[in-house]
């Protein structure tokens, strides 16, 4: 079996990065686009590769082409697989990138092109001014692109999907090439997987396991992540610094799958209807009495009157009709006889006359005269036949499940949940029914984060704890991906060496990296991607190791994210102003600090108390709290908040 070092070596792309600008060139600027570049392939961000060769030249025609043929020609630098220039794409006199690479270029690639086109103009509308070119040389790879560090990030990243198979291609590396074409015939998804359910199928249970979905494309079963080179790891984060609106806001915008299923009414609770409920016929059905004493003839007034029989819940109706000068006693809720039009109370009767020892009631005594309809419910009063009971976006609880039945709809059309796959990564972990060796510590952050989500109603697989090496990251989640919508991992993140899962996500499973730094305490490096598979997207949440930064961002952003999927119409957790009950120190970052809210009847607020010490290690810290203090970052102005200040507060379990 081949090493990891051959593997990666077999796969390297080679690449020369060309920074085209004046100043740059000049020295007047600094070249911060081809460092990025340099340190996105050194890193193997995207995908194993190396940079063979780089230079920064002026906007000027000639210049340009004279490197890219040179480059491309293989002259004196070996095999260059891809060229990819920086800068000179816009609308500027002196931007001639385009024009340069498009005398060059043999064939063109305008698929590269339009895919970093496309990402850009999902990001901001000014992407619409690049005039980049993409093209091929002999058997180099030439691709223009803008010149901020932010762009080439982008562009880098929106084509890191199709660009090694493009290299093999080029290169006609034909055994790489069949594998990825045999990757790629897989069949699609039935109708079953990938829409909704038909009306005429059988309803599903929350307990029936998932259909297993269609491998993704270019499924690969080792990594491709080279985890050996590690004095080359990132010392800074490739990802910018993103507020907790900015990245809760693009959570929720991505969490955009809905898919509706049968279920039978007993298994509805909890779900939200994807479709309004009729009553099928009207409640009550027949005139019912709301009293329990004696259907009567109003116009008969007060006295005496014949006992003609009983009417009790559940009695057919009209088994006997009322005359005037007779009664029927009445229970509430029974059929009020033919001929009744009011009932009187028994409170207000008096009994004058029974037989069989009490057993038969003869006559009675209407005390006071009764009204035409009094105390008598009429046919449709609480429900009409073929009223809407309940509109597609309810969610479902207790009283709507008891209105399902009391309609007789007990098949409804519901939002699927979405299924919830947990994992935690690191060497260090052990089960926590295991023997601790020196230097290994209990995983506790994934039954903490099962019991969470499962507490919200979700169904959630347990995936395990997973080696911190490329092949066992990319296996695990290979499996879990198969089986759930939503994927969790704690650990992993951060900027160790063995934080390898967002190498992973982008090199092996071409995952889009939505953001990977959270401004907030604790939850810094929490990142978020999505993945289109061919049985739909899924979600990624990469949350921090440390245990209470992976309960903390799991209500922040996974909570709220796997409401939105199930279609809940307010998928955020509640925010409360409470008054604090002890004096704060502010942190640089806005903080989270887990509190015990509690509200005694004879206040007006809520107050909340400290767990205690806040280190994100510390999860004594989650121990009772059932509220996040949203403490905000100090300033010049602002250091400390007092015990009675008003803040507000997130609920994240029972009062």
């Amino acid at each position: 079996m081949e090493s990891k070092s051959e593997t990666s070596q077999k796969t390297l792309i080679n690449f020369g990065v060309l920074t085209v600008s004046d100043r740059c060139y000049r020295k007047e600027l600094e070249d911060k686009s081809g460092a990025k570049l340099k340190e996105l392939i050194g890193n193997c961000i995207f995908f194993p590769g190396k940079v063979v060769v780089d230079t920064c030249v002026p906007d000027e025609i000639d210049q340009i082409q004279s490197v890219l043929q040179q480059w491309a020609g293989g002259l004196s630098v070996g095999s260059v697989d891809v060229i990819i220039t920086t800068g000179g794409t816009g609308f500027a006199p002196r931007d001639v990138t385009p024009e340069a690479t498009r005398a060059v270029i043999e064939k063109e690639a305008p698929g590269l092109s339009l895919a970093m086109l496309k990402s850009s103009l999902d990001i901001t509308p000014l992407a619409m001014l690049s005039r980049a070119v993409c093209g091929i040389r002999g058997s180099t790879i030439i691709i223009n692109m803008p010149g901020s560090t932010k762009a080439v990030t982008e562009c880098l990243h929106s084509i890191s999907a199709a660009l090694p198979h493009a290299v093999d291609l080029v290169r006609g590396s034909l055994a790489e090439v069949e594998d990825t074409h045999q990757a790629m015939q897989v069949a699609p998804p039935g109708p079953a997987q990938a829409g909704e359910q038909k009306a005429s199928e059988k309803p599903s249970s929350p307990s029936d396991p998932p259909v297993p979905p269609a491998r993704r494309f270019l499924q690969r079963k080792e990594s491709s992540v080279d985890d050996t080179r590690v004095a080359h790891r990132d010392r800074h984060s490739p990802y910018p610094l993103l507020s907790v609106d900015e990245a809760l806001g693009i959570v929720l915008r991505e969490s955009d799958s809905h898919v509706a299923t049968l279920v039978n009414y007993k298994d509805a609770l909890g779900y939200v209807l994807a479709k309004d409920v009729f009553a099928k016929d009207s409640l009550p059905p027949f005139p019912a009495s709301i009293k329990d004493g004696y259907a009567v003839v109003s116009a008969d007034g007060a006295g005496t009157r014949k006992v003609l029989g009983h009417s009790t819940a559940g009695s057919r109706p009209n088994l006997c009709e009322v005359i005037p000068g007779y009664c029927v006693r009445v229970n509430t809720g029974a059929p009020v006889p033919k001929g009744a039009d009011a009932v009187v109370e028994v409170e207000q009767t008096v009994l004058l006359k029974e037989a069989d020892e009490g057993r038969t009631e003869l006559e009675v005594d209407i005390l006071k005269a009764p009204v035409t309809s009094q105390d008598i419910r009429p046919v449709g009063f609480d429900i009409t036949a073929g009223e809407k009971v309940l509109a597609a976006g309810t969610l479902v609880g207790p009283s709507e499940v008891g209105l399902l039945a009391t309609v007789g709809r007990t098949t409804v059309k519901v939002y699927k949940k979405p299924i919830i796959g947990v994992l935690s990564t690191g060497n260090e972990l052990v089960e926590p029914d295991q023997p601790v060796p020196r230097g290994r510590i209990r995983d506790s952050n994934r039954c903490m984060l099962i019991a969470a989500l499962t507490t919200h109603g979700f169904h959630v697989i347990d995936a395990g704890v997973v080696k911190d090496t490329p092949d066992s990251i990319l296996r695990a989640l290979h499996d879990v991906l198969a089986k759930a919508d939503i994927v969790v991992a704690s650990g992993g993140v951060s900027m160790g060496e063995k934080d390898l899962l967002k190498q992973v996500l982008n090199v092996d499973l071409q995952a889009k990296i939505h953001f990977g730094r959270v401004f907030m305490k604790p939850g810094k490096p929490t990142t978020f991607a999505t993945l289109n598979m061919d049985s739909g997207k899924k979600l990624f949440f990469g949350l921090p190791g440390n245990p209470v930064s992976a309960i903390v961002t799991c209500n922040l952003y996974v909570v709220p994210a796997a409401r939105k999927l199930a279609c809940h119409s307010q998928p955020l957790n509640t925010i409360v102003r409470a008054k604090l009950g002890f004096d704060s120190d502010l942190d640089s970052r806005p903080e989270y600090h887990r509190v015990l809210v509690t509200w005694q009847r004879d206040e007006d607020l809520p107050t909340v108390q400290s767990t205690g010490e806040q280190a994100s290690s510390r999860l004594l810290s989650t121990r009772s709290a059932n509220g996040l203090l949203l403490l905000p970052a100090r300033s010049d102005e602002v250091k400390s908040v007092g015990a009675g200040t008003v803040v507000e507060c997130m609920l994240i379990d029972r009062l």
